[in-house]
């Protein structure tokens, strides 16, 4: 049988390994006897398992974990950490968080290659672009001295972090207005990388040229930065877009004089449930069956209370309860039985995070922490992409048991757990 164990180079880098888990995916996906192998020896699920089955059922995690384990390590977490924390990669992601220009200089002469190598992630990228999310000037002109070639990613992320004095030096250095540009922007929902792209003539539009996808993105995005998001609609707004007059785009704008105006026209509007299709309009741009939204905890057929949970709307929130909003409002429920849940249970799977404003309210108001639902949620971050479905359970125990821990509120759980 094929063993193979290895140990951490003297300057590993995480896309190594990285490459490695995705290459032996494909060989197994091929059925090449040595990585079967070496997947049996190493992944206890498949210790016995036939060829077909490792090929039917292989996914990226397990070739992580298979990997780890033949650098000697129990599994791909502790390995990320150990070369983070053990490498010239980390010495030199520590030296441009600190602004410290000399160290990084020594770290690149003494390493050029890492010059073009992401520090932390490829999104982040090599050194000059991973300055630029930080808005750290004087370390992108060194990387441009040294023979940095990634102005065109440093840029988007400078624009996408709003660190405009960056974005504007790179930009003077060649960087470019290219087609699709502001959507970076948008997703982080940065107000001042938008409006210096707007200044600047960009383009409103994706990178195919469609003027309605960077609407729909500040509408869709995971970011929560709800002011951000109220300067950027108004700008779309000053520029033709259409945004219909619906209690949602109130909330989406952080508008409550007109959600006065709604709830003025209809008494009953806080008892309502809104569909997806309603909290993410097509008019927008927005996919038509309202799936291409991200949220935490299940939003379809939620009140205004949920909603303004989840957009960490806290003004909205105020303004709900001050009219009445039902703290104990429950979610509709589907032909499957799932739904059914409170405001309480959006603020315990709410994203990153550790605000217990929200929970403490509702509980104040009397929100009843041993309330039980159904939900049912699609992962669509993980490396294996599934449903997760948590039947009859508690606000606590919706947390407590949600596989992807960085969605959990541990500072709200702590609360609802102690009320």
């Amino acid at each position: 049988m094929t063993t193979v164990s290895r140990g951490i180079p003297e300057h590993p880098h995480l896309d190594v390994p990285k490459r490695e888990a995705r290459e032996l995916l494909n060989q197994c996906r091929k059925g090449e006897r040595d990585a079967l192998e070496r997947i049996r020896r190493r992944h206890p699920k498949f210790d016995k398992a036939t060829d077909d089955a490792i090929v039917s059922e292989l996914k990226l995690s397990d070739t992580q974990l298979v990997i780890a384990r033949e650098y000697g390590l129990s599994n791909w977490t502790i390995l990320k950490q150990r070369i983070a924390e053990n490498t010239a990669a980390g010495a030199l992601r520590e030296a441009i968080r600190s602004d410290d220009r000399d160290a990084v200089m020594t770290i690149l002469r003494a390493s050029p290659e890492m010059l073009h190598l992401p520090v932390w992630s490829g999104n982040w990228g090599p050194p000059m672009s991973h300055a630029a999310n930080l808005g750290r000037l004087e370390i992108i002109k060194a990387c441009a001295e040294l023979g940095a070639r990634d102005y065109q990613h440093a840029f988007g992320r400078a624009l996408l972090q709003g660190q405009v004095e960056c974005a504007e030096w790179l930009h003077a250095h060649g960087a470019t207005l290219a087609p699709g540009i502001i959507m970076g922007s948008c997703e982080t929902l940065n107000v001042a990388g938008f409006k210096f792209l707007l200044d600047a003539g960009a383009a409103i539009t994706d990178g195919h040229g469609d003027r309605m996808a960077p609407l729909a993105l500040v509408l869709e995005t995971y970011s929560r930065h709800p002011s951000g998001k109220h300067a950027i609609l108004k700008l779309f707004a000053e520029r033709g877009y259409h945004l219909p007059d619906t209690p949602i785009m109130a909330l989406h704008r952080g508008d409550i004089a007109r959600l006065e105006q709604h709830l003025h026209r209809n008494p009953l509007m806080l008892e309502r449930r809104f569909s997806l299709q309603e909290i993410y309009p097509a008019e927008c741009g927005c996919a038509p069956n309202g799936l291409s939204g991200l949220h935490w905890t299940p939003i379809n057929g939620t009140t205004l209370l949920h909603l303004a949970i989840d957009f960490r709307e806290r003004e909205i929130f105020e303004w709900l309860l001050m009219h009445g909003a039902d703290v104990n409002a429950r979610a509709m429920v589907d032909s499957d039985g799932f739904g059914g849940h409170t405001p309480l249970f959006n603020t315990v799977v709410g994203g990153p995070g550790s605000d217990a404003t929200m929970a403490r309210t509702l509980l104040e108001r009397g929100a009843e922490r041993d309330a039980r639902a159904s939900l049912r949620k699609f992962l669509d971050w993980i490396a294996d992409p599934r449903w997760y479905e948590a039947r009859n359970v508690t606000p606590a125990e919706w947390g407590h048991g949600f596989p992807e821990k960085n969605w959990v509120n541990i500072e709200v759980l702590r609360v609802v757990d102690s009320a």
